[in-house]
């Protein structure tokens, strides 16, 4: 049971942590003009001329090619690790699903019958394993139908959506319901019946529409754990994110009832059916209760409903697993529930874990960093009095004095300002902003969903050198890709790179980092002059921009290297 149930806890942080996003590289050149109006052409050019004339192409071409250079980038070297998440969160979830009451108690009958059945050993196997092989086939399927129906380019743009995600908190909440033991999401029981009677028929069909019956049957059980897997691997926007998740549930699935006709013998090493299946049940719709909260912080922030803060957050998932753990400890019980007439060991080193998880969250409340899930919880400016590393340095800065006026969007950010940091939300203000100062400008591609970005601000960005350098050495310029506010009628264009019609203030951000950056993935920092084009190492080579960078040193050396070239080139 501890082997499961650590399963249980590690899919839920698995399917929240947010998985990094590639952006692809191309060059973009830039344009040069010239004109000859004043200038007076002689008929007959002296020798001179030509050698002057000469001099001067070649130091235009220089100029050319140092223009392309500026404006050429390569997308960041991250490691593809979404698909490979989404996998493993799959494989677990199925590994709960078989430690789920509805399919627990057939692992024994499902091996037995294809043994008897079969006659011989060596049939038996083979039969079970292509039981197994149409699991593994109709949930793949499942997934695939998933993104025919919604589209590659909808499932970019879920994680994001304002109504999916609201949608995708109801549903989690009516999952955890379910598990909780209000009510039972069954398929109907006629369709049930009908691949009962085709299961009855010879060879491969039959036992194809066995697996078939398995999957519906059970669907009580397992669909909350599908739904969260799809719903997570939907929003991460890879084409085969839904795919690949159910491909991992479904190896999980079936893998026991292949293993065990291999080995009969096992199966008497089984735990008995009882009351701990049931718990295992009432543990994960806690913890679909505490997953749905995500998704509804995302549409608090994004459309700036303002009352989901911090302190909320925090307050609901502490009374979640407050109530997680007591349940654990038999105080609470469900009227599906069996006695629990004494703890085992395992029982109460998971409720031990689950009241200390209680105890590092309580802190929160008062402003506590809590890094650990400082990823999934709202932004620290939604709080109104946060304890920070940078306590003494993050006190609120004084604007240093720029004649570029009001600054532009500054309302619609203050719940993610970063404290201590007098950041731009505007490009073109920003361009005036460093020249003004005379500091480069670190542009951040950012969004209200960004799990990663969080995980950025907190981990990174509040280490004091990483701190005092974005504070004093840079004009920080946050642009979220995500904001759904509406640009004026006069500010609405149509992409030259997409051709799309742009008309939300995000989508503007969004169209610029994909036109003059070839990056689609959050977070993004690039690193500019006052000019707005990319800088030169040390090595002449133009500064790429970065990805998600979670070792510290290394992103000290990417934002000094920003910072000497500035200084170089002045």
């Amino acid at each position: 049971m501890n082997t499961l149930t650590t399963s249980l806890k590690r899919i839920l942080f698995i399917l929240i942590v947010s998985s990094l996003s590639l952006a692809f590289s191309t060059n973009v050149k830039a344009q040069d003009t010239s004109s000859t109006d004043g200038l007076e052409f002689t008929d007959i050019p002296t020798a001179a001329d030509s050698l002057a004339a000469a001099k001067a192409k070649q130091k235009q071409d220089t100029v050319k090619k140092a223009a392309v250079a500026k404006t050429t980038v390569s997308a960041p070297k991250e490691a593809k690790q979404t698909l490979w998440q989404i996998f493993i969160a799959g494989f677990l979830g199925g590994l709960v699903a078989v430690s789920m009451p509805c399919i627990y108690p057939m692992l024994p009958l499902t091996v037995s019958f294809f043994t008897k059945k079969a006659g011989s050993r060596a049939k038996g196997i083979t039969q079970s394993m292509i039981y197994g092989l149409s699991i593994i086939i109709i949930y793949v399927l499942l997934g695939m139908l998933v993104t025919l129906i919604f589209g590659a380019d909808a499932l970019n743009a879920l994680s994001t959506n304002g109504i999916f995600n609201f949608f995708f908190f109801l549903l989690l909440v009516v999952f955890g319901i379910s598990f909780l033991g209000a009510f039972e999401i069954t398929l109907p029981s006629s369709l049930a019946n009908k691949l009962d009677e085709s299961s009855n028929k010879g060879g491969l069909t039959g036992i194809f529409f066995m697996a078939a019956t398995l999957v519906v049957v059970s669907f009580s059980c397992t669909g909350p754990i599908i739904g969260t897997l799809l719903v997570e691997a939907a929003s991460k926007g890879a084409r085969l994110g839904p795919a690949i998740g159910m491909l991992g549930f479904s190896i999980a699935l079936a893998l026991p009832f292949t293993l065990f006709a291999l080995f009969p013998s096992t199966l008497k090493s089984l735990p008995k059916s009882g009351g701990w299946l049931n718990s295992i049940k009432v543990v994960l719709g806690f913890l679909e209760l505490a997953f749905a909260l995500k998704f509804l912080s995302n549409v608090d922030l994004a459309y700036h409903w303002d009352w989901f803060d911090r302190e909320v957050f925090l307050s609901l998932w502490i009374a979640i697993f407050f109530l997680m753990g007591l349940y654990l400890i038999g105080k609470i019980k469900f009227s599906h529930d069996s006695d629990l007439p004494y703890l085992s060991a395992t029982r109460t080193i998971i409720a031990v874990v689950v009241f200390a998880f209680v105890a590092y969250m309580v802190p929160g409340l008062w402003g506590a960093p809590l890094k650990s899930i400082s990823a999934f919880l709202p932004p620290p400016a939604t709080q109104d009095f946060y304890l920070s590393d940078n306590a003494g340095q993050a006190a609120p800065v004084v604007a240093q004095k720029v004649s570029v006026g009001e600054k532009k969007y500054a309302d619609l950010f203050k719940r993610v300002r970063i404290k201590g940091i007098d950041s731009w939300y505007d490009y073109d203000q920003a361009l005036l902003v460093s020249k003004q100062l005379k500091k480069p400008i670190m542009i951040d591609f950012t969004g209200w969903n960004c799990v990663n970005c969080r995980k950025m601000e907190n981990d990174v960005w509040e280490d004091p050198q990483v701190f005092k350098r974005l504070r004093d050495d840079y004009v920080l310029l946050q642009l979220y890709v995500d904001e759904k506010t509406a640009l004026k009628p006069s500010e609405v264009y149509i992409s030259d790179f997409s051709g799309k019609k742009i008309t939300t203030l995000g989508a503007k951000w969004s169209d610029f980092e994909a036109s003059r950056f070839n990056a689609n993935s959050q977070p993004f920092y690039v690193l500019l002059d006052s000019d707005g084009s990319l800088m030169n190492d040390a090595h002449g080579q133009p500064i790429q921009p970065s990805g998600v960078n979670l070792n510290i040193e290394s992103y000290i050396k990417f934002l000094d290297s920003g910072i000497a070239a500035y200084k170089n080139k002045k």
